[in-house]
C-alpha cells in the first residue's frame, strides 16, 4: 500500500463519473469516490442531459469534484471525451453512476501502476450485485458474485472484452496514442477504448476485489442493456470496433495484410468481403487487387479495404506481388476467391502463427530472419489455397524464386506450411471452461470439479477456477476437498461463495464457533458492512 496520504501525495488520478437520470444512485457512487483512501484525486460528474443533479453534487462540499451540468443528452461516449478534455490526471479512472468503488480503490491500482508493474493499464476485480428493484425504486441486495475475474488475455480482447470499465486505470497519455472514446457508438463504449488500450500497453491484473458493479434481477434501466436488443445496431458496434486501428506504430500488436485473390468484381465478391468483415476480429487491413476498371465499379462501405490496381491479365502470382510491394502487415493471409469465410475463418491459424505450441515463445528464426513455418487454413485445399504466413517469409521466398508460383516459392525456401494441431488454436481456457459447465449442467459434478482443477493447474485464472472447482467438489460430496480449496482461496481473497462454502463444511464437522465466524464475514459482505462509511 500506498504510504499515509498526509505524508506522501501521489500522482493525481482523475475520476470520470457519466450520469443520466439516476439521482438516487449516483448519491452513492459519488460518495464510494469522494471516500477513497487515497485523497489525491480529481472527480469529473458529467451530467448527460438528465434529470439535475446539482444538490446531490453540491451536497458533498468537496473541492476535488468537477461538475459538468450539461442541458442535451450527447451520450456516454461524448461524455467521457468532455470529462478526459479536463482531466488532469496522471492516470484515469471510471465510476458509472450505478457502481461502487470499496475506499482501497484507487489506492490498490495506483499503487500497483507507480510501484509493482510495468504496465500502463491495470484492473481489479469486482463483485456481481444482485438486486431486486423495489417498488420505490431503491435496490435490495439478493447476491454477490465474483462474475468476472480473468487473466489479461490480448488476444481475446481483440475478439471481446473481459475487462470491466468500473475496475479499470489507465495511464492518461496513452489516449494521445489510443485516442478518445467513438461517439459513434452507442454500446460496448468500454470494449472500444479497452481494445484500443491492449495495442500498447498489457493489463496488470490486481487479484482483489475493490468494488461492485449493479446486475439487477429484473427491470434494468442501463442503457447499454436496453440497445443490445437492437440486433442491428449492436452488431453495427461490434463491427466498428473490431474494424478500429489506431494509428500506428503500435508497440504490443503486429497487423496482418489479408490479401484477396478475385478473378473478377462480381456478386461473389462482394459476397466474400462482406463475410471477412463480419467474421475477422484481428487488426487486419484487405487488399484487393483488381483491375483498375473493376475497382472503380466496386461501391463499398467497408472499412481498412485498399484496392490494388493491377493489370487485366495478370496472374495470381502477379497480382500477389503487387500487394506485396506495398502492404505493411507483419503476418499476411492469402484468400482465394470462393474461400469459406465462417467464425475464426483466420484467427486460428493466425493464432498458431504468433504463439507457438506447446512452449509460447517466439519461433527461432534463421540468419535470414525466415521463421520457415507458415500454416493453411481451415477449408484449404490443392483447388483452393489459402494460408497465413510472416511476410518476411513470403517476401524471402518471392525474392527467391520469383518465376515460380507462390506456393511452389515457398515450398522451395523452405518454408513449411501446415494446419495448425488443436494444442495450438486459440481460446484454450473458454473451450474447456464451456466443458466444464456443461458438464455441471449436465449433472457430473465430478467431473466438472476435476476439470476446473485441471484449468486452474494448467492455465491462468487459478482463483477463479479454483473457486468453480470447490463449489463442484461439495456437489459433487467431496466435502473434503471442496474444504480445502474454499479455504486455500479464502486466504487470498475470500468472497462471498467461498466464505459459505467453507462455513458449509465447518459446520457439518461441528465445528460451529468458525462456521459462525465465517457466515459473519459473509454477511457483512453482503451488508455492505465491510465498507468504512456505512
Amino acid at each position: 500500500m500506498l504510504e499515509n496520504q498526509e505524508t506522501k501525495v501521489g500522482p493525481v488520478v482523475s475520476v470520470l463519473i457519466p450520469t443520466f437520470n439516476r439521482p438516487r444512485y449516483l448519491s452513492e457512487a459519488l460518495a464510494s469516490a469522494v471516500r477513497q483512501s487515497y485523497r489525491n484525486l480529481q472527480i469529473i460528474v458529467v451530467n448527460d442531459g438528465g434529470e439535475d443533479v446539482s444538490s446531490i453534487v453540491n451536497s458533498f462540499s468537496d473541492s476535488r469534484i468537477m461538475f459538468i451540468n450539461r442541458n442535451e443528452n450527447r451520450g456516454k461516449a461524448f461524455s467521457l471525451n468532455e470529462a478526459l478534455d479536463r482531466a488532469e490526471g496522471k492516470y484515469i479512472a471510471y465510476l458509472d453512476d450505478d457502481d461502487l468503488y470499496y475506499p482501497n480503490h484507487i489506492e490498490t491500482l495506483v499503487d500497483v501502476l507507480e510501484n509493482k508493474t510495468d504496465c500502463q493499464v491495470a484492473y481489479s476485480d469486482l463483485y456481481k450485485v444482485y438486486y431486486k428493484i423495489m417498488s420505490d425504486g431503491s435496490r435490495q441486495v439478493l447476491s454477490k458474485v465474483v462474475k468476472v475475474s480473468r487473466d489479461f488475455d490480448r488476444f481475446f480482447m481483440l475478439y471481446f472484452n473481459h475487462v470491466l470499465h468500473v475496475s479499470l486505470m489507465h495511464r492518461r497519455d496513452l489516449l494521445e496514442k489510443t485516442g478518445l472514446y467513438n461517439e459513434e457508438l452507442n454500446v460496448l463504449i468500454d470494449w472500444d477504448m479497452t481494445r484500443r488500450l491492449a495495442f500498447f500497453s498489457d493489463f496488470q491484473h490486481v487479484y482483489e476485489i475493490t468494488g461492485e458493479f449493479d446486475g439487477s434481477v429484473a427491470g434494468s434501466d442501463r442503457i447499454s442493456i436496453q440497445r443490445r436488443k437492437d440486433n442491428s445496431e449492436y452488431s453495427r458496434n461490434v463491427l466498428t470496433i473490431r474494424t478500429t486501428r489506431p494509428a500506428k506504430p503500435w508497440t504490443k500488436i503486429k497487423d496482418m495484410s489479408i490479401i484477396f485473390i478475385a478473378d473478377r468484381l462480381n456478386r461473389q465478391t462482394g459476397k466474400t468481403l462482406g463475410s471477412i468483415w463480419r467474421h475477422t476480429f484481428y487488426p487486419y487491413e484487405i487488399y484487393l487487387p483488381l483491375p483498375q476498371a473493376d475497382l472503380d465499379r466496386l461501391n463499398t462501405d467497408m472499412p481498412n479495404l485498399i484496392r490494388v490496381p493491377v493489370n487485366p491479365l495478370a496472374s495470381e502470382t502477379e497480382r500477389i506481388d503487387a500487394v506485396l510491394a506495398r502492404c505493411d502487415g507483419e503476418y499476411i493471409a492469402i484468400v482465394p476467391g470462393g474461400f469459406a469465410i465462417k467464425e475464426m475463418w483466420v484467427e486460428n491459424s493466425l493464432y498458431a502463427l504468433i504463439n507457438p505450441a506447446p512452449i509460447r515463445r517466439e519461433p527461432m528464426l534463421n540468419r535470414c530472419g525466415i521463421s520457415g513455418e507458415g500454416f493453411e487454413l481451415e477449408g484449404s485445399m490443392d483447388t483452393l489455397w489459402a494460408a497465413v504466413l510472416r511476410k518476411s517469409d513470403l517476401q524471402h521466398a518471392r525474392r527467391s524464386f520469383p518465376d515460380l508460383p507462390v506456393r511452389q516459392s515457398l515450398k522451395a525456401a523452405g518454408i513449411v506450411l501446415r494446419p495448425p494441431g488443436f494444442e495450438e488454436l486459440p481460446f484454450q481456457f473458454d473451450n474447456l471452461l464451456g466443458e466444464a459447465q456443461l458438464a455441471g449442467k449436465n449433472g457430473n459434478w465430478a467431473q466438472a470439479a476435476q476439470m476446473f482443477e485441471y484449468i486452474a493447474d494448467n492455465h491462468q485464472n487459478q482463483l477463479s477456477m479454483r473457486t468453480q472447482a470447490a463449489k463442484a467438489f461439495f456437489k459433487a460430496g467431496s466435502h473434503a476437498r471442496a474444504a480445502k480449496l474454499s479455504c486455500e482461496v479464502n486466504q487470498q481473497r475470500p468472497t462471498v461463495d467461498t466464505l459459505l462454502l467453507e462455513a458449509k463444511v465447518k459446520r457439518e464437522k461441528k465445528n460451529f464457533d468458525s462456521a459462525i465466524e465465517l457466515l459473519k464475514r459473509a454477511e457483512q459482505i453482503l451488508e455492505g458492512r465491510e465498507l468504512l462509511w456505512t
